[in-house]
């Protein structure tokens, strides 16, 4: 029996933000689209991940009418801490470029989507199984899966937008000779835990230390997120709460006293990370966006925000191509996309190489490193790159300015 089909303009694999928000922006736009994805909402909504929105990610949820909660409960962040030398050095983002990043949970993102794409009549099927598309490369590709009742179905679309991921189908089936991999890896580890207890910080703290990196954050007023730089292959049941807690506050120790508010752990899990793009994020009618698209190390906070931007452009280059039933408009999606995308991999890429120690690193490195720190929070101009970088604030390339004609001087002679 041949599956159940289904045509609509735009197939969407992947119900995470980067597919939540392409599908509700294509809505506004009057494009219909069916995103599909294995997983249940619950299990989507359960996972725990990055919590820090730019200004511009914050701005899209809210302007777009998906949901103004990040405004009424999200945290603004008006600066971060760099602590080195057991001191604290604030970076001041609003007084550096006039903008606020907003502590707000994946986890709300996601939640704020979802329920955003089921008021507006969204069609959106969870916990399929199955998945696998085909025909990329004609003009009506398809997503083919089993639903959640257990019927097989097909989906036949105009565009198709893999969103599911960096170990999902879609990039899979693009043609290893249509793609080009740029990968590195890291030889550290975040160890990150969940615990009861009020904030330590207003404001996140990014600790450079002689024991490695540690970072301090919060989820609620009652509920901290604490990470610190690990081996890849350190096993969470080696570390009990009071192991956790002397290795947390070893790493933030200082002559000015500042300490850690202590209280039970209740998840600890170790973070593997590396940073990663795939080029181009297109082939044929099909679009990566996404973890399927490219990875960032979590130093930067930049994942989270390089979906919604995905999702974004992406929504604007089907939009010009569907209203000019002209396709060739996809081609924009992918120089644009990859422009944010190499500056999210270079942010992410200094701030973590600047605040992490290194395996084998000499006490010189040590010391550069420091030299480095005290440079940046002592210069106006570098703090405003730290805080450009960090908001996600776009300066409009500077044109060269032309020089100044000059009149002959007559030949005395």
């Amino acid at each position: 029996m041949s599956p159940a089909l289904t045509r609509t303009t735009v197939g969407i694999v992947g119900a995470g933000p980067a597919g939540l928000m392409a599908s509700h922006l294509l809505a506004r736009a009057g494009i219909d689209s069916v995103v599909v994805d294995h997983r249940t909402r619950a299990e989507i909504g359960g996972t725990q991940r990055a919590g820090i929105l730019e200004a511009d990610s914050a701005r899209l949820l809210a302007d777009s009418g998906v949901s103004d909660r990040v405004r009424r409960e999200g945290r603004p962040h008006a600066g971060i801490t760099l602590r080195f030398g057991g001191e604290n050095h604030r970076v001041d983002f609003q007084a550096l470029v006039g903008e606020n990043v907003w502590l707000y949970p994946q986890t709300d993102v996601f939640t704020d989507l979802a329920d955003a794409r089921e008021r507006d009549g969204g069609d959106v099927r969870y916990g399929v199984t199955g998945t696998r598309v085909t025909d990329l490369a004609t003009d009506r590709p398809g997503i083919l899966f089993t639903d959640a009742e257990g019927v097989a179905r097909e989906v036949r679309c105009a565009v198709l937008v893999g969103a599911d991921g960096s170990r999902g189908v879609c990039r899979a089936a693009v043609p290893e000779a249509a793609r080009t991999h740029f990968l590195r890896a890291y030889p550290f580890a975040w160890f990150g835990v969940l615990v009861h207890a009020p904030p330590s910080a207003g404001e996140l703290v990014y600790t450079h230390s002689p024991r490695g990196f540690a970072l301090v954050s919060r989820r609620t007023e009652s509920v901290q997120r604490l990470y610190f730089q690990c081996d890849p292959d350190e096993d969470p049941a080696d570390w009990p709460d009071d192991r956790i807690w002397a290795e947390l506050q070893a790493r933030v120790r200082g002559a000015d006293g500042f300490a850690l508010a202590e209280g039970p752990v209740l998840d600890r899990s170790v973070l593997r990370f590396r940073s990663f793009v795939c080029e181009p994020p297109r082939y044929g009618r099909m679009l990566l966006a996404g973890d399927a698209a490219h990875t960032v190390p979590p130093t930067g906070a930049k994942g989270l925000n390089l979906a919604l931007t995905d999702a974004r452009l992406l929504a604007e280059a089907v939009e010009r191509a569907v209203t000019a039933r002209d396709f060739r408009h996809l081609d924009t999606y992918g120089p644009r996309a990859l422009r944010r995308t190499w500056r999210a991999q270079h942010f992410s890429y200094w701030m973590t190489n600047l605040l992490h120690r290194l395996p084998g690193a000499t006490a010189f490195d040590e010391r550069r490193q420091l030299g480095e720190l005290a440079s940046l929070v002592c210069s106006t101009a570098a703090s405003t790159h730290l805080a450009e970088g960090y908001t996600g604030r776009v300066v409009p390339a500077r044109r060269p300015r032309k020089p100044r004609a000059t009149r002959e001087r007559p030949d005395p002679r």
